[in-house]
């Protein structure tokens, strides 16, 4: 071990939930009370039963409720020396990202690339740049999650009442997303729905994989065509479920994998792709609305120019978000 690092063992803890963090998944606290344990390491506690609520053992995906009692077990954490803030280009390039800002809400267009937050070997994610950009805002939070290579509409609330207004509107399926992919071949001209259960595990690095297996979980996504051409087709993609790698998994499952997916995607396909001016996954959240007892609210990301480029370069015309 380097002199940089080092590595204690954290005492049990027993911690009472309040109002401030009522509503949160148990998952995201414990990454945050557990600085320097990965995640997959969180998610064998979990699964192994020894982080507890209430003496009982939770999923992952388990709210906390006001009144709950945590116990988080002893557990060896890796300190590294890490910088101090991220770069002041970093968090200069967040800004120029936002779409939107009012009082409770944060909108970006995340670039490709980024991740949402940090870890597995990333310093500062995107939350950690916003947090470090606005320290008198409170506490920011991420309202969902998208892929470090997919680029697009991004939530982050700056108040605890508008995380949690949003995440009720996600659970009872009050948030729809549209995404632009670029599939292999011609799509055709109707709409496909993949229904496909997935399975999500992890290898022993930590990786997160995903197959569509029986035994998984429900999940759907919708396919709209939108430009198709012989070589590859630009087609809209609406998760009504929202998976691990879902729309990248569904378009598999339909033999329609997305152009410059390297985890699932046709390594032929990528390198055709290639040729065409493409260097990363074709996958862009382009559109996000949401209904709460406040109103809609409906936010877009205009395509990025190196995509776009490649639309043109495969003779597609480039779509209109809002149509």
């Amino acid at each position: 071990m380097s002199a940089a690092q080092g590595s204690r063992r954290e005492a049990a803890q027993k911690i009472v939930i309040d109002e401030s963090i009522c509503g949160q998944r148990i998952d995201n606290f414990l990454a945050l009370r557990l600085k320097g344990v990965p995640r997959s390491r969180i998610y064998r506690l979990l699964r192994r039963g020894e982080v507890r609520v209430n003496r009982g053992r939770v999923r992952q995906h388990y709210r906390l409720a006001a009144g709950d009692v945590v116990r988080v077990p002893p557990v060896w954490r890796v300190e590294t020396r890490s910088p101090t803030a991220p770069s002041r280009e970093r968090r200069m390039a967040i800004e120029r990202a936002i779409l939107h800002e009012d009082d409770g809400l944060i909108v970006l267009n995340k670039p490709a690339g980024w991740a949402v937050h940090g870890g597995s070997g990333v310093d500062f994610g995107i939350i950690e740049c916003l947090r470090a950009a606005r320290p008198r805002a409170g506490r920011m939070e991420l309202v969902h999650r998208i892929d470090r290579d997919t680029s697009g509409c991004l939530l982050v609330a700056k108040r605890r009442s508008v995380l949690v207004a949003l995440h009720e509107a996600l659970r009872h399926e009050r948030m729809r997303k549209r995404y632009f992919a670029l599939v292999r071949g011609d799509f055709g001209s109707r709409r496909r729905r993949c229904e496909s259960p997935l399975l999500r595990t992890e290898r022993g690095t930590g990786e997160r994989v995903v197959r569509v297996h029986a035994g998984g979980k429900p999940s759907m996504t919708e396919f709209v065509p939108l430009r198709s051409s012989a070589i590859a087709s630009l087609v809209a993609a609406h998760p009504r479920t929202g998976r691990t790698h879902q729309i990248r998994v569904h378009a598999v499952d339909l033999h329609a994998p997305l152009a410059g997916d390297e985890k699932y995607g046709d390594r032929e396909f990528n390198r055709l792709m290639r040729s065409y001016g493409l260097k990363r996954l074709f996958l862009h959240a382009a559109s996000i609305a949401v209904r709460t007892a406040e109103g809609r609210m409906a936010f877009e990301a205009p395509l990025p120019p190196e995509l776009a480029a490649v639309l043109e370069s495969l003779g597609l015309d480039v779509p209109v978000i809002g149509a």
